[in-house]
């Protein structure tokens, strides 16, 4: 009886579904793989997808800060509010990110990584997004799938640019804008990956990933979601982290190892028309 190809899907997630990008790849061992772009319609499909796959990396914050959720239940019911605290101070003696607008894992990652702080859930955009996702989780709920926020189950949390710097691959300026110069990023981390993984994508998929960056984060996010599957992750180490990250949600944190090493086998992308 022949084994079944894992699967492994990255999802860029936006406020839209027209702005969401979603990157399906199929695996095999000693072997190419394929993978396709696909073209979302609501959370509905969305879930749907997501149960096709063995793991489903997903670009977007599963939750909100402990502080947060709290401090806005107390303002609600008219009570006291708790005093605002920060994380535990840097090494270099620099204060932890607030309380209020992060979560544990957002410190943990900028301390990790030496990158600049990602964006509050709370506090950003971002928020708009992460309530998407929240109805995602729970439409998957509703069809009898649970979704641990920690990234234990079928959907682990990624931040792309966290990713990128654990594989090495540093840059100085941001690649998520339409000017020539995110462009030419983009291509840099397109062609960075392909050096890593010692192969090259499919010029219908390079051109899509510079193009845009939702489908190169739709793309990293399979990549990551490869990762977790194959166990090439750090899990959160303490009581205080692995409960934040239950409530909270927790982008996985990738072994510092090479792309090469992280994903295992190469892969030829394809995209279907």
């Amino acid at each position: 009886m022949e084994r079944r190809q894992p699967v492994t899907l990255g999802i860029d997630l936006a406020a839209s579904a027209r702005r969401t990008a979603v990157c399906r790849m199929v695996w095999g061992p000693g072997r190419a793989v394929t993978a396709e772009f696909e073209v979302p319609d609501g959370e509905r499909e969305l879930s749907a997808f997501v149960r096709t796959a063995d793991k489903t990396g997903l670009d977007c914050p599963l939750g909100w800060s402990s502080d947060f959720v709290a401090t806005v239940l107390a303002h609600h019911r008219g009570a006291r509010l708790p005093p605002p605290v920060r994380f535990a101070q840097r090494a270099d003696g620099r204060p932890g990110l607030d309380a209020l607008r992060f979560r544990l894992t957002d410190d943990l990652t900028w301390k990790a990584t030496s990158m600049r702080p990602p964006l509050s859930v709370s506090t950003d955009l971002l928020g708009v997004v992460a309530l998407r996702a929240a109805y995602l989780l729970d439409e998957m709920a509703a069809t009898g799938v649970a979704v641990p926020r920690d990234g234990s189950g079928p959907v682990a949390e990624v931040y792309p640019a966290a990713a990128l710097r654990r594989w090495g691959i540093r840059l100085t300026r941001s690649y998520k804008s339409a000017t020539p110069e995110a462009r030419a990023l983009r291509e840099h981390v397109v062609g960075a990956i392909e050096a890593g993984l010692q192969t090259s994508l499919s010029e219908p998929v390079r051109e899509r990933c510079v193009d845009s960056h939702d489908h190169l984060d739709a793309v990293i996010c399979a990549l990551v979601a490869r990762a977790v599957h194959i166990g090439d992750t750090v899990w959160p180490g303490t009581a205080e982290e692995r409960e934040a990250a239950r409530r909270e949600g927790s982008p996985v944190c990738l072994r510092i190892l090479s792309v090469r090493r992280v994903i295992v086998w190469s892969f030829f992308v394809s995209q279907r028309l």
